[in-house]
């Protein structure tokens, strides 16, 4: 089975091609080897061109995309396009984690998963994951799906700590998926993690990244464009939070969403 490293590098927004590459290359060759992008961020081009001018092997790392129903749909065949598309831009013959973006509009499990059970089957992914599902959700693909849920992605955070979700991954056994894992730089701002930062001499982003590492079946994909952050992020796996600093980050009692919409399905 495919194996998740607990930092990857995240592409939402990142739409500007060279800058797209370029962040992907970097960040593969720095040592990341979990990249994730979806076909509605419109960057799967640019993704596709950073890894190949990276001098890693493409076996030597996972890739993630995810369809939406915004832009293909999440009919049986619009997600076999979807995939299929995402395939030629990327220039890969297969993704290790395709993903149900937002169980939301023309998604319905029975319709929706078989189509990611054929893709498994064709060779064309390796894993199926679903992202923005609540555990009730999950259960359900689980019972529809031949395959196992891999992984959910979620908005997971100090500030959005998700402890259900959490505890549901752990006791199935599948990886959540931390998106925004920096609170879309909300966690520069929080005084807990600026003095666990001031005592181990790092940035509150590594502290961030460290706590979620923390968490078993829990794993982050922080967006970085620039070198400077990219290295950050990644040198947040040398951080060791002790007892008391990872007390002291689950002690945040806030719950600050920064994606929420009406339709979303914990509303």
């Amino acid at each position: 089975m495919t194996e998740l490293p607990p930092v990857g590098i995240g592409t939402w927004e990142n739409t500007d091609p060279e800058a797209c590459a370029n962040a992907v290359q970097t960040a593969l060759e720095m040592g990341y080897r979990h990249v994730d992008t979806a076909d509605i961020y419109g960057n799967e081009e640019h993704v596709g061109a950073g890894i190949a001018r990276a001098d890693v092997d493409r076996e030597a790392f996972v890739l993630a995309s995810k369809a939406h129903t915004q832009a293909t749909g999440l009919t049986y065949d619009a997600v076999i396009e979807t995939a299929e598309q995402s395939l030629d831009r990327l220039g890969v013959d297969a993704l290790d984690l395709f993903y149900v973006h937002w169980p939301t509009g023309e998604y319905d499990a029975e319709e929706t998963l078989p189509a990611f059970d054929e893709l498994v089957a064709d060779g064309l992914i390796r894993e199926v994951g679903v992202s923005n599902f609540t555990p009730e959700l999950v259960e359900e693909a689980m019972d529809v799906l031949d395959a196992p849920v891999f992984a959910n992605q979620v908005e997971m955070h100090p500030l959005l700590q998700q402890a259900e979700l959490v505890a549901h991954a752990q006791a199935h056994d599948y990886y959540l998926v931390a998106y925004s894992p920096l609170a879309r730089g909300d966690v520069f701002e929080v005084p807990e993690l600026n003095e666990i930062a001031d005592k181990h001499g790092v940035s509150e982003a590594q502290v961030s990244l460290a706590w979620l590492r923390s968490k078993d079946n829990v794993v982050a994909i922080p967006k970085a464009t620039s070198r400077a952050h990219i290295e950050d992020n990644y040198a947040s796996l040398d951080l060791e939070l002790d007892e008391e600093d990872i007390a002291t980050i689950d002690g945040i009692e806030r719950e600050d969403r920064h994606l929420d919409f009406e339709a979303a399905p914990w509303n």
